[in-house]
Protein backbone atom coordinates (compact mmCIF):
# COMPACT_ATOMS: atom_id res chain seq x y z
CA UNK A 1 0.00 0.00 0.00
CA UNK A 2 1.87 3.35 -1.32
CA UNK A 3 2.13 5.94 1.73
CA UNK A 4 1.67 9.31 1.59
CA UNK A 5 5.36 10.10 0.97
CA UNK A 6 4.84 8.72 -2.14
CA UNK A 7 2.22 10.71 -3.64
CA UNK A 8 4.51 13.92 -2.26
CA UNK A 9 6.41 16.29 -4.50
CA UNK A 10 8.30 19.64 -4.18
CA UNK A 11 8.20 22.45 -6.47
CA UNK A 12 10.89 25.38 -6.09
CA UNK A 13 10.01 29.10 -5.76
CA UNK A 14 12.70 31.42 -6.12
CA UNK A 15 13.10 34.27 -3.57
CA UNK A 16 14.19 37.24 -5.50
CA UNK A 17 16.70 40.46 -4.34
CA UNK A 18 14.69 43.43 -5.84
CA UNK A 19 18.28 45.50 -5.67
CA UNK A 20 20.12 43.14 -7.59
CA UNK A 21 17.79 41.35 -9.67
CA UNK A 22 19.40 37.89 -9.18
CA UNK A 23 18.04 34.75 -7.22
CA UNK A 24 19.00 35.09 -3.15
CA UNK A 25 17.37 31.80 -1.98
CA UNK A 26 15.04 29.15 -3.20
CA UNK A 27 11.65 27.96 -1.43
CA UNK A 28 11.01 24.44 -1.23
CA UNK A 29 6.74 23.71 -1.13
CA UNK A 30 5.23 20.76 -0.89
CA UNK A 31 2.90 19.92 -3.47
CA UNK A 32 0.96 16.35 -2.19
CA UNK A 33 -0.59 14.55 -5.47
CA UNK A 34 -3.29 13.16 -3.46
CA UNK A 35 -4.94 13.87 -0.06
CA UNK A 36 -4.14 17.05 2.34
CA UNK A 37 -1.14 16.23 4.07
CA UNK A 38 -0.49 19.81 4.75
CA UNK A 39 -3.62 19.66 6.94
CA UNK A 40 -1.85 16.63 8.89
CA UNK A 41 1.15 18.18 9.40
CA UNK A 42 -0.56 21.19 10.82
CA UNK A 43 -1.67 18.76 13.54
CA UNK A 44 1.11 16.62 13.69
CA UNK A 45 4.43 18.35 14.31
CA UNK A 46 6.02 14.58 13.87
CA UNK A 47 4.51 14.91 10.34
CA UNK A 48 5.50 18.69 9.93
CA UNK A 49 9.36 18.33 11.17
CA UNK A 50 8.97 15.04 8.40
CA UNK A 51 8.26 17.43 5.37
CA UNK A 52 11.06 20.26 6.13
CA UNK A 53 13.76 17.36 6.31
CA UNK A 54 12.20 15.88 3.02
CA UNK A 55 12.25 19.17 1.57
CA UNK A 56 16.02 19.47 2.30
CA UNK A 57 16.68 16.36 0.69
CA UNK A 58 14.77 17.17 -1.99
CA UNK A 59 16.78 20.22 -2.93
CA UNK A 60 20.17 18.29 -2.33
CA UNK A 61 18.82 16.08 -5.35
CA UNK A 62 18.06 19.45 -7.41
CA UNK A 63 21.95 20.37 -6.29
CA UNK A 64 21.37 23.96 -5.91
CA UNK A 65 24.11 26.17 -4.57
CA UNK A 66 21.13 28.18 -3.42
CA UNK A 67 20.08 29.10 0.09
CA UNK A 68 17.21 27.42 1.17
CA UNK A 69 13.23 27.88 2.88
CA UNK A 70 11.69 25.41 4.52
CA UNK A 71 8.52 25.82 6.21
CA UNK A 72 7.32 25.09 9.20
CA UNK A 73 4.44 25.86 11.41
CA UNK A 74 5.15 27.84 14.87
CA UNK A 75 3.25 25.15 17.05
CA UNK A 76 5.59 22.52 15.43
CA UNK A 77 8.51 24.30 16.36
CA UNK A 78 7.33 25.18 20.04
CA UNK A 79 6.84 21.11 20.02
CA UNK A 80 9.49 19.40 18.53
CA UNK A 81 11.85 22.33 19.85
CA UNK A 82 15.51 21.85 17.62
CA UNK A 83 13.60 20.04 14.95
CA UNK A 84 16.19 17.17 15.03
CA UNK A 85 14.73 15.37 11.87
CA UNK A 86 15.91 18.78 9.91
CA UNK A 87 19.12 19.26 11.63
CA UNK A 88 19.66 15.54 10.29
CA UNK A 89 18.79 15.95 7.10
CA UNK A 90 20.85 19.16 6.47
CA UNK A 91 24.25 17.18 7.99
CA UNK A 92 23.41 15.03 5.69
CA UNK A 93 23.32 16.54 2.43
CA UNK A 94 26.00 18.27 3.49
CA UNK A 95 24.66 21.87 3.59
CA UNK A 96 25.65 24.48 6.23
CA UNK A 97 22.68 25.86 9.03
CA UNK A 98 23.13 28.92 7.82
CA UNK A 99 22.44 28.23 4.27
CA UNK A 100 18.78 27.29 5.42
CA UNK A 101 15.82 29.84 6.13
CA UNK A 102 13.27 27.97 8.78
CA UNK A 103 10.34 29.89 7.64
CA UNK A 104 7.42 29.54 10.57
CA UNK A 105 4.14 30.24 9.49
CA UNK A 106 0.77 30.80 11.13
CA UNK A 107 -1.15 29.39 12.95
CA UNK A 108 -0.15 30.92 16.63
CA UNK A 109 -3.24 31.09 18.36
CA UNK A 110 -2.58 28.87 21.21
CA UNK A 111 1.23 27.91 20.42
CA UNK A 112 3.56 28.19 23.85
CA UNK A 113 4.73 31.84 23.57
CA UNK A 114 8.12 30.78 25.67
CA UNK A 115 8.93 27.39 24.27
CA UNK A 116 8.54 29.04 20.41
CA UNK A 117 11.66 31.29 21.92
CA UNK A 118 13.49 28.72 23.15
CA UNK A 119 13.24 26.76 19.79
CA UNK A 120 14.29 29.61 17.74
CA UNK A 121 16.87 30.82 20.16
CA UNK A 122 17.75 27.04 19.29
CA UNK A 123 17.73 27.25 15.96
CA UNK A 124 19.71 30.13 15.77
CA UNK A 125 22.39 28.65 18.10
CA UNK A 126 22.92 25.77 15.74
CA UNK A 127 23.45 28.80 13.03
CA UNK A 128 20.06 28.14 11.46
CA UNK A 129 18.20 31.51 10.05
CA UNK A 130 14.69 32.64 10.57
CA UNK A 131 11.76 33.72 8.85
CA UNK A 132 8.37 35.24 10.27
CA UNK A 133 6.38 34.09 7.14
CA UNK A 134 2.64 34.78 6.13
CA UNK A 135 2.58 38.39 8.03
CA UNK A 136 -0.70 40.13 7.13
CA UNK A 137 -2.55 36.87 6.18
CA UNK A 138 -2.30 34.93 9.65
CA UNK A 139 -2.79 35.68 13.04
CA UNK A 140 0.80 36.19 14.54
CA UNK A 141 0.55 39.04 17.21
CA UNK A 142 3.44 41.99 16.93
CA UNK A 143 4.23 41.36 20.17
CA UNK A 144 5.19 37.41 19.26
CA UNK A 145 7.00 39.27 15.86
CA UNK A 146 8.85 41.22 17.68
CA UNK A 147 10.03 38.61 20.41
CA UNK A 148 10.95 36.55 17.29
CA UNK A 149 13.49 38.95 16.04
CA UNK A 150 13.95 36.87 12.78
CA UNK A 151 16.02 37.84 10.08
CA UNK A 152 13.34 37.73 7.23
CA UNK A 153 9.80 39.30 7.61
CA UNK A 154 7.67 38.24 4.51
CA UNK A 155 4.62 40.27 4.22
CA UNK A 156 1.38 38.91 1.96
CA UNK A 157 1.18 40.94 -1.49
CA UNK A 158 -2.21 41.92 -0.04
CA UNK A 159 -0.47 44.38 1.95
CA UNK A 160 0.59 46.40 -1.01
CA UNK A 161 -2.71 48.14 -1.18
CA UNK A 162 -2.36 49.44 1.97
CA UNK A 163 1.78 51.23 1.82
CA UNK A 164 1.04 52.88 5.40
CA UNK A 165 1.17 49.17 6.91
CA UNK A 166 4.05 48.23 4.75
CA UNK A 167 6.24 51.23 5.61
CA UNK A 168 5.60 50.35 9.23
CA UNK A 169 6.64 46.93 8.91
CA UNK A 170 9.81 48.14 7.00
CA UNK A 171 10.38 50.27 10.27
CA UNK A 172 10.11 47.46 12.27
CA UNK A 173 12.29 45.63 10.19
CA UNK A 174 15.12 47.99 10.39
CA UNK A 175 14.74 48.37 14.65
CA UNK A 176 14.66 44.57 14.76
CA UNK A 177 17.72 44.40 12.18
CA UNK A 178 15.69 41.88 9.30
CA UNK A 179 14.82 42.12 6.00
CA UNK A 180 11.64 42.66 4.16
CA UNK A 181 10.28 40.28 1.69
CA UNK A 182 7.06 40.30 -0.08
CA UNK A 183 5.51 37.07 -1.27
CA UNK A 184 2.66 36.42 -3.77
CA UNK A 185 3.37 39.34 -6.47
CA UNK A 186 1.66 38.53 -9.48
CA UNK A 187 1.86 42.06 -11.57
CA UNK A 188 5.10 44.64 -12.02
CA UNK A 189 2.34 47.11 -10.23
CA UNK A 190 2.73 45.38 -7.10
CA UNK A 191 6.44 44.79 -7.55
CA UNK A 192 6.94 48.43 -7.86
CA UNK A 193 4.93 48.80 -5.08
CA UNK A 194 7.01 46.55 -3.21
CA UNK A 195 10.06 48.21 -3.84
CA UNK A 196 8.58 51.76 -3.26
CA UNK A 197 7.25 50.66 0.20
CA UNK A 198 11.18 49.51 0.74
CA UNK A 199 10.96 45.76 0.36
CA UNK A 200 14.15 44.20 -0.40
CA UNK A 201 13.07 40.76 -1.50
CA UNK A 202 9.83 39.22 -3.44
CA UNK A 203 8.32 36.16 -4.74
CA UNK A 204 5.24 35.21 -6.72
CA UNK A 205 4.18 34.37 -10.21
CA UNK A 206 5.56 37.53 -12.09
CA UNK A 207 9.33 36.27 -11.23
CA UNK A 208 8.46 33.03 -11.55
CA UNK A 209 6.18 30.03 -10.69
CA UNK A 210 6.84 27.06 -8.16
CA UNK A 211 8.13 24.03 -10.81
CA UNK A 212 9.64 20.95 -10.07
CA UNK A 213 12.94 22.00 -11.18
CA UNK A 214 14.61 25.41 -9.85
CA UNK A 215 14.09 28.33 -11.95
CA UNK A 216 17.35 29.20 -13.90
CA UNK A 217 16.07 32.63 -14.77
CA UNK A 218 13.51 34.81 -13.35
CA UNK A 219 12.00 37.91 -14.65
CA UNK A 220 12.49 41.01 -12.82
CA UNK A 221 10.73 44.89 -14.37
CA UNK A 222 13.44 47.19 -14.61
CA UNK A 223 12.95 49.26 -11.38
CA UNK A 224 14.79 52.06 -9.79
CA UNK A 225 14.66 52.11 -6.34
CA UNK A 226 13.44 55.72 -3.98
CA UNK A 227 16.48 57.07 -2.50
CA UNK A 228 14.12 58.55 0.13
CA UNK A 229 13.67 55.15 1.85
CA UNK A 230 17.24 54.20 1.94
CA UNK A 231 18.36 56.03 5.01
CA UNK A 232 21.20 59.07 4.93
CA UNK A 233 24.44 56.80 5.96
CA UNK A 234 23.66 54.56 2.15
CA UNK A 235 21.07 51.56 2.04
CA UNK A 236 22.35 48.50 4.74
CA UNK A 237 23.95 45.57 2.71
CA UNK A 238 22.19 42.85 3.23
CA UNK A 239 19.77 44.33 0.19
CA UNK A 240 23.31 43.74 -1.83
CA UNK A 241 23.83 40.12 -0.33
CA UNK A 242 24.01 37.08 -3.53
CA UNK A 243 24.43 33.52 -2.42
CA UNK A 244 28.10 32.48 -2.09
CA UNK A 245 29.79 29.63 -3.49
CA UNK A 246 30.91 27.89 -0.36
CA UNK A 247 33.54 25.01 -0.30
CA UNK A 248 35.70 23.59 2.92
CA UNK A 249 39.14 25.38 3.40
CA UNK A 250 40.69 21.68 2.39
CA UNK A 251 38.91 22.02 -0.83
CA UNK A 252 41.23 20.98 -3.79
CA UNK A 253 42.16 23.22 -6.78
CA UNK A 254 40.73 20.55 -8.50
CA UNK A 255 37.07 20.42 -6.69
CA UNK A 256 37.04 24.21 -6.97
CA UNK A 257 37.89 24.15 -10.97
CA UNK A 258 34.83 21.78 -11.29
CA UNK A 259 32.10 24.27 -9.11
CA UNK A 260 33.30 27.45 -11.22
CA UNK A 261 33.42 25.36 -14.66
CA UNK A 262 29.72 23.91 -13.58
CA UNK A 263 28.38 27.13 -12.51
CA UNK A 264 29.55 30.36 -14.71
CA UNK A 265 27.22 32.26 -12.97
CA UNK A 266 29.72 32.06 -9.89
CA UNK A 267 31.70 34.78 -9.74
CA UNK A 268 34.39 33.36 -6.58
CA UNK A 269 34.32 30.72 -4.28
CA UNK A 270 34.83 31.55 -0.22
CA UNK A 271 36.52 28.40 1.19
CA UNK A 272 35.23 28.63 5.01
CA UNK A 273 36.81 26.44 8.01
CA UNK A 274 34.45 23.92 9.84
CA UNK A 275 32.18 26.80 11.72
CA UNK A 276 31.69 28.41 8.15
CA UNK A 277 34.29 31.42 9.02
CA UNK A 278 35.84 32.42 5.22
CA UNK A 279 39.74 31.65 5.26
CA UNK A 280 40.70 32.42 1.96
CA UNK A 281 38.86 33.72 -1.26
CA UNK A 282 38.90 32.42 -4.38
CA UNK A 283 38.56 35.17 -7.81
CA UNK A 284 36.94 33.25 -10.90
CA UNK A 285 39.07 34.81 -13.56
CA UNK A 286 42.69 34.60 -11.58
CA UNK A 287 41.93 31.10 -10.39
CA UNK A 288 40.77 29.88 -13.93
CA UNK A 289 44.02 31.61 -15.30
CA UNK A 290 46.41 29.63 -13.26
CA UNK A 291 44.58 26.44 -14.13
CA UNK A 292 44.77 27.22 -17.71
CA UNK A 293 48.16 28.36 -18.22
CA UNK A 294 51.00 25.79 -19.03
CA UNK A 295 51.15 22.89 -16.77
CA UNK A 296 48.64 24.73 -14.44
CA UNK A 297 46.01 21.46 -13.71
CA UNK A 298 49.20 19.34 -13.98
CA UNK A 299 50.92 21.41 -10.68
CA UNK A 300 47.58 22.73 -9.25
CA UNK A 301 44.67 20.52 -9.35
CA UNK A 302 45.20 17.74 -6.62
CA UNK A 303 46.92 20.77 -4.20
CA UNK A 304 44.83 22.51 -1.79
CA UNK A 305 42.87 25.64 -3.54
CA UNK A 306 43.29 27.71 -0.82
CA UNK A 307 47.22 28.09 -2.27
CA UNK A 308 45.42 30.08 -5.35
CA UNK A 309 43.28 32.12 -3.09
CA UNK A 310 43.36 35.18 -1.25
CA UNK A 311 42.78 36.42 2.20
CA UNK A 312 39.17 36.91 2.54
CA UNK A 313 37.71 40.50 2.63
CA UNK A 314 34.32 40.51 5.19
CA UNK A 315 31.92 43.31 6.27
CA UNK A 316 29.46 42.54 9.17
CA UNK A 317 25.65 41.57 8.06
CA UNK A 318 25.06 45.12 9.45
CA UNK A 319 27.03 47.21 7.10
CA UNK A 320 26.26 49.87 4.79
CA UNK A 321 26.99 50.13 1.46
CA UNK A 322 29.17 52.85 1.50
CA UNK A 323 30.78 50.37 4.23
CA UNK A 324 31.77 47.83 1.67
CA UNK A 325 32.94 50.28 -0.79
CA UNK A 326 35.68 51.67 2.07
CA UNK A 327 36.68 47.90 2.48
CA UNK A 328 37.12 47.81 -0.95
CA UNK A 329 39.22 50.94 -1.29
CA UNK A 330 41.30 50.11 1.30
CA UNK A 331 42.12 46.99 -0.43
CA UNK A 332 44.69 45.77 -3.11
CA UNK A 333 44.02 46.96 -6.87
CA UNK A 334 44.16 44.24 -8.72
CA UNK A 335 41.12 43.43 -6.40
CA UNK A 336 38.78 45.97 -6.79
CA UNK A 337 36.44 43.28 -8.73
CA UNK A 338 36.89 40.34 -5.60
CA UNK A 339 33.60 39.61 -3.89
CA UNK A 340 33.20 40.83 -0.09
CA UNK A 341 32.20 37.97 2.14
CA UNK A 342 29.11 39.02 4.50
CA UNK A 343 29.60 37.56 8.00
CA UNK A 344 27.06 37.32 10.56
CA UNK A 345 28.38 38.03 14.40
CA UNK A 346 29.91 34.49 14.77
CA UNK A 347 31.76 35.77 11.78
CA UNK A 348 30.05 33.05 9.33
CA UNK A 349 29.74 33.45 5.66
CA UNK A 350 25.35 34.37 5.07
CA UNK A 351 26.99 35.36 1.34
CA UNK A 352 28.68 37.69 -0.72
CA UNK A 353 28.85 41.27 -2.31
CA UNK A 354 29.65 42.19 -5.62
CA UNK A 355 31.37 46.05 -6.60
CA UNK A 356 29.27 46.37 -9.27
CA UNK A 357 25.72 45.90 -7.56
CA UNK A 358 26.75 48.70 -5.02
CA UNK A 359 27.99 50.92 -7.57
CA UNK A 360 25.25 50.66 -10.03
CA UNK A 361 22.49 51.01 -6.92
CA UNK A 362 24.26 53.69 -4.96
CA UNK A 363 24.35 55.94 -8.24
CA UNK A 364 21.16 55.35 -9.07
CA UNK A 365 19.78 56.42 -6.05
CA UNK A 366 22.25 59.58 -6.28
CA UNK A 367 20.06 60.55 -9.70
CA UNK A 368 16.93 60.02 -8.16
CA UNK A 369 17.99 62.62 -5.31
CA UNK A 370 19.50 64.88 -7.45
CA UNK A 371 16.16 64.58 -9.67
CA UNK A 372 13.72 65.83 -6.33
CA UNK A 373 16.31 68.47 -5.70
CA UNK A 374 15.75 72.21 -6.07
CA UNK A 375 17.43 73.57 -8.59
CA UNK A 376 18.18 76.99 -6.78
CA UNK A 377 19.33 75.86 -3.48
CA UNK A 378 20.30 72.01 -3.93
CA UNK A 379 18.04 71.52 -1.22
CA UNK A 380 15.68 68.44 -1.54
CA UNK A 381 12.09 69.15 -2.20
CA UNK A 382 9.08 68.59 -0.18
CA UNK A 383 8.81 64.23 -1.34
CA UNK A 384 11.88 64.06 0.63
CA UNK A 385 11.02 65.40 3.74
CA UNK A 386 7.49 63.97 4.00
CA UNK A 387 8.31 60.69 3.21
CA UNK A 388 10.56 61.16 6.41
CA UNK A 389 7.92 62.07 8.24
CA UNK A 390 6.09 59.11 7.53
CA UNK A 391 8.98 57.22 8.46
CA UNK A 392 9.40 58.83 11.93
CA UNK A 393 5.50 58.58 12.77
CA UNK A 394 5.56 54.30 11.83
CA UNK A 395 8.83 54.31 14.26
CA UNK A 396 6.95 56.54 17.08
CA UNK A 397 8.95 59.19 17.11
CA UNK A 398 8.20 62.48 18.52
CA UNK A 399 9.22 65.25 16.06
CA UNK A 400 8.75 68.79 15.09
CA UNK A 401 7.80 69.94 11.91
CA UNK A 402 8.82 73.30 10.64
CA UNK A 403 7.74 75.92 7.67
CA UNK A 404 9.76 79.24 6.78
CA UNK A 405 9.32 81.89 4.87
CA UNK A 406 10.48 85.44 3.92
CA UNK A 407 7.94 88.25 4.95
CA UNK A 408 7.17 90.20 1.82
CA UNK A 409 9.32 88.09 -1.02
CA UNK A 410 7.29 89.43 -3.67
CA UNK A 411 7.80 92.80 -2.75
CA UNK A 412 11.08 91.62 -2.46
CA UNK A 413 11.44 90.83 -6.44
CA UNK A 414 9.64 93.68 -7.18
CA UNK A 415 12.09 95.68 -5.71
CA UNK A 416 15.25 94.23 -5.74
CA UNK A 417 14.71 92.26 -8.87
CA UNK A 418 14.53 88.24 -9.05
CA UNK A 419 18.53 87.98 -9.17
CA UNK A 420 18.58 89.56 -5.55
CA UNK A 421 15.27 87.19 -4.39
CA UNK A 422 17.25 84.19 -5.62
CA UNK A 423 20.48 85.31 -3.55
CA UNK A 424 18.44 85.53 -0.64
CA UNK A 425 16.71 82.17 -1.09
CA UNK A 426 20.06 80.49 -1.41
CA UNK A 427 21.48 82.01 1.58
CA UNK A 428 18.72 81.38 3.68
CA UNK A 429 19.14 77.56 2.64
CA UNK A 430 23.02 77.69 3.10
CA UNK A 431 21.95 79.03 6.79
CA UNK A 432 19.11 76.55 7.52
CA UNK A 433 21.60 73.49 6.36
CA UNK A 434 24.36 75.22 8.04
CA UNK A 435 22.30 74.94 11.82
CA UNK A 436 20.90 71.65 10.73
CA UNK A 437 22.96 68.80 12.66
CA UNK A 438 21.86 65.27 13.91
CA UNK A 439 18.42 63.85 12.22
CA UNK A 440 17.62 67.55 11.40
CA UNK A 441 16.26 67.68 7.76
CA UNK A 442 15.99 70.70 5.33
CA UNK A 443 13.74 70.72 2.47
CA UNK A 444 13.29 73.85 -0.11
CA UNK A 445 9.20 73.53 -1.19
CA UNK A 446 10.08 76.19 -4.13
CA UNK A 447 9.80 79.95 -4.15
CA UNK A 448 10.83 81.04 -0.74
CA UNK A 449 9.62 78.12 1.40
CA UNK A 450 10.94 76.16 3.12
CA UNK A 451 10.17 72.91 5.18
CA UNK A 452 12.20 71.86 8.23
CA UNK A 453 12.46 68.37 10.11
CA UNK A 454 13.68 67.92 13.85
CA UNK A 455 14.00 66.85 16.68
CA UNK A 456 12.37 69.18 19.13
CA UNK A 457 15.54 69.88 21.23
CA UNK A 458 17.19 71.18 18.21
CA UNK A 459 14.19 73.94 17.40
CA UNK A 460 15.89 76.67 19.81
CA UNK A 461 19.01 77.04 17.72
CA UNK A 462 18.23 76.30 14.55
CA UNK A 463 15.44 79.31 14.64
CA UNK A 464 18.06 81.63 16.40
CA UNK A 465 20.79 80.43 13.48
CA UNK A 466 17.69 82.51 10.93
CA UNK A 467 15.30 84.61 13.28
CA UNK A 468 18.58 86.52 15.12
CA UNK A 469 20.66 87.25 11.80
CA UNK A 470 19.58 90.53 9.86
CA UNK A 471 18.66 89.60 6.21
CA UNK A 472 18.36 92.18 3.14
CA UNK A 473 18.28 91.45 -0.32
CA UNK A 474 19.64 94.41 -2.60
CA UNK A 475 19.95 97.06 0.20
CA UNK A 476 15.63 95.72 1.20
CA UNK A 477 15.77 94.85 4.87
CA UNK A 478 13.67 92.15 5.16
CA UNK A 479 12.28 89.23 8.24
CA UNK A 480 11.21 85.32 8.07
CA UNK A 481 8.29 83.82 9.79
CA UNK A 482 8.53 80.63 10.86
CA UNK A 483 6.15 78.08 12.68
CA UNK A 484 6.33 74.80 14.08
CA UNK A 485 3.95 71.99 14.96
CA UNK A 486 4.96 69.79 17.73
CA UNK A 487 4.30 65.96 16.98
CA UNK A 488 4.09 63.29 19.73
CA UNK A 489 3.53 59.55 18.99
CA UNK A 490 0.10 58.80 17.67
CA UNK A 491 -0.59 62.64 17.67
CA UNK A 492 -0.75 62.65 13.42
CA UNK A 493 -1.24 59.30 10.84
CA UNK A 494 0.16 60.82 8.37
CA UNK A 495 2.60 64.07 6.56
CA UNK A 496 -0.74 64.83 5.48
CA UNK A 497 -2.39 65.14 8.94
CA UNK A 498 1.09 66.95 10.28
CA UNK A 499 0.57 69.85 7.58
CA UNK A 500 -3.07 70.18 7.75
CA UNK A 501 -1.82 70.77 11.59
CA UNK A 502 0.85 73.33 10.27
CA UNK A 503 -1.12 75.63 8.01
CA UNK A 504 -3.04 77.68 10.59
CA UNK A 505 0.25 78.14 12.52
CA UNK A 506 1.77 79.57 9.37
CA UNK A 507 -1.03 81.95 8.74
CA UNK A 508 -0.53 82.96 12.56
CA UNK A 509 3.16 83.54 11.93
CA UNK A 510 2.34 85.94 9.07
CA UNK A 511 0.14 87.95 10.91
CA UNK A 512 2.98 88.98 13.93
CA UNK A 513 5.30 91.85 12.74
CA UNK A 514 8.65 91.37 12.48
CA UNK A 515 10.92 88.04 12.54
CA UNK A 516 8.14 85.89 13.91
CA UNK A 517 8.03 82.34 15.14
CA UNK A 518 4.94 80.37 16.14
CA UNK A 519 4.82 76.67 17.50
CA UNK A 520 1.60 74.74 18.46
CA UNK A 521 1.05 71.29 19.04
CA UNK A 522 -0.75 68.41 17.14
CA UNK A 523 -3.96 67.89 18.26
CA UNK A 524 -4.04 70.66 20.67
CA UNK A 525 -6.52 74.03 20.24
CA UNK A 526 -3.54 77.72 20.42
CA UNK A 527 -0.25 78.24 19.76
CA UNK A 528 2.96 79.68 21.46
CA UNK A 529 4.00 83.08 19.95
CA UNK A 530 7.98 82.60 20.45
CA UNK A 531 8.61 85.48 18.24
CA UNK A 532 7.20 88.63 16.99
CA UNK A 533 4.24 90.39 17.83
CA UNK A 534 0.45 91.51 16.38
CA UNK A 535 -1.20 94.83 16.79
CA UNK A 536 -0.80 95.21 20.28
CA UNK A 537 2.49 94.66 21.96
CA UNK A 538 2.67 91.38 23.60
CA UNK A 539 5.59 89.07 25.19
CA UNK A 540 7.60 86.37 23.58
CA UNK A 541 6.06 82.83 24.86
CA UNK A 542 2.63 84.28 25.18
CA UNK A 543 -0.15 81.53 24.54
CA UNK A 544 -2.99 81.98 22.45
CA UNK A 545 -6.00 80.85 21.64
Amino acid sequence: MPSWSDTLRFAFQPVVNLTTGGVAALEILARPETGDVLAQARRDPELDGRLAALAIRAAARQETLLPLHVNVFAGTLADLGGLAALRDAVREVGRMPWEVTVDIGPPYTHVPHQALLEAVTALRGEGFRVCADGIGDGDVPLRVLADLAPDLVKLDASLLTRPAVVRSMRTLCEQLGALLSVEGVETELQCAAALSAGAQLAQGELFAPPARRPASDVYVPVLSPVAAAAPPYGPPVRQFVRPAALLPATASAGQVRALLTGSPEVSGVVLVDRAGVPVRSVHRSRFLLSMSGRYGHALYADRPAAKLGDPPRTVGVDATAWEVLDVVADGERDRTSDDVAVVDRLGRCVGVVRLADLVRALSESRVEEAVGLNPLTRLPGSDAITTEVDRRIADGRVFALSWLDVDGFKQVNDSAGFAAGDELIRAVGQALLAASSGTTRVGHIGGDDFLVLADPEGLDPLAASVLDTPWSAGGLAVTLSLATVLCAPGSVADHRQAAAYLAPLKQAAKALRGASWVLGRAGLPGHEIRRGSGSEPAPAGRWVG
